[in-house]
């Protein structure tokens, strides 16, 4: 079942709880308008003409493609790529999808609901069921590559149903050298296009043109599904998912509660134990205060440890053997 946000305009979403919306065009500027302003609150020039260049080059190969559906998750990356896209092409060839499943959290929705409506851009919600795929349930080190796949699988019916020639992933140019991303190799072979990747954005380029264009999402720290934070090796069921996100969600109610601020936050699931993965800066306050673990445990959790190493974007990965992490190339996976 595929549900459509009838955008609404800014102005009819206050008060909802979605925090402030961003200043940006319900009607889109007309094509060729992507790259002004750049950077404004920099004075380094060489900086602020080098992102000017990769904006133009985004709207370039944004109108080579057309039209397209952008795979929103609602992260910095499909964040620039969406509002790029609208800018570009203009909302009547652009439309957003956010798939639906147990591996989103609860709590990325409703900005990602905020976000598309300040844009005036269609959102689409279709389930997507990833749980039926035998590679994703085994969860080995090439999970990535089956969620990816049936994300795409169910996005491209939908493209085409909309009259959308493209679907659009936010991999970036840091994603495409990344030693271990299936994922991206799933949306290759699946005939994606990834316009940031193509424009050579790395990722400090996506923050850097988002704070320009002052799009919420410019800080917005990285947000992986909910099955990365599962161990290699452990099955991946509905009910492991739901846990790791009551303990994420009480862990940061904790957290909030002790005036610790904490940006990045993972509960990495080891089966019966759980590991506490916080910003580093405050990775031993977090191991001294009992607090965290009780939290966790409410959770469904039986033990519980802090890593005093702090948050490690893709720490499960250093589990796997180099030559399993290497097989799949750089460049060949997902988020």
């Amino acid at each position: 079942m595929v549900i459509v946000n009838r955008a609404q305009p800014p102005e009819q979403l206050a008060g909802r709880g979605f925090g402030h919306l961003p200043t940006l065009p319900v009607v889109a500027p007309e094509p060729g308008a992507l790259s002004s302003p750049v950077m404004t609150t920099t004075s380094d020039a060489t900086t602020d003409a080098t992102l000017a260049g990769k904006a133009d080059a985004l709207a370039g190969r944004l109108e080579e493609i057309g039209s397209v559906l952008v795979a929103f998750s609602g992260g910095a990356d499909s964040a620039l790529l969406l509002a790029a896209a609208v800018r570009a092409l203009g909302t009547d060839r652009v439309a957003a999808a956010t798939a639906v499943s147990a591996s989103l959290p609860e709590s990325e929705r409703g900005p990602a609901v905020a976000f598309s409506s300040a844009l005036g851009v269609r959102h689409l919600w279709p389930a997507t069921d990833e749980m039926s795929r035998d590679g994703y349930r085994a969860n080995a080190g090439d999970r990535c590559y089956f969620c990816k796949a049936e994300l795409l699988d169910v996005l491209w019916p939908v493209a085409a149903e909309l009259g959308l020639d493209h679907v659009a992933t936010g991999t970036n140019a840091d994603d495409a050298i990344a030693g271990f991303r299936p994922g991206i190799r799933a949306a290759l072979e699946r005939g994606a296009v990834s316009p940031l990747r193509d424009a050579d954005f790395s990722k400090a380029e996506v923050r850097a043109l988002s704070k320009a264009w002052e799009l919420p999402t410019w800080d917005k720290p990285a947000a992986a599904c909910l099955s990365s934070r599962v161990a290699y090796g452990i099955s991946i069921t509905p009910t492991r998912l739901a846990r790791v996100e009551r303990a994420e969600a009480e862990l940061r109610a904790t957290f909030a509660r002790l005036d610790l601020p904490v940006a990045n936050l993972r509960v990495r699931d080891l089966g019966d134990r759980a590991r506490v993965e916080v910003d580093a800066a405050v990775a031993e306050r977090a191991a001294a205060m009992p607090e965290v673990s009780a939290a966790v445990r409410s959770a469904g959790f039986d033990d519980v440890e802090v890593d005093l190493r702090g948050f490690r974007s893709g720490s499960m990965n250093e589990a796997l053997p180099t030559a399993e992490a290497n097989s799949f190339g750089p460049g060949s996976s997902a988020v």
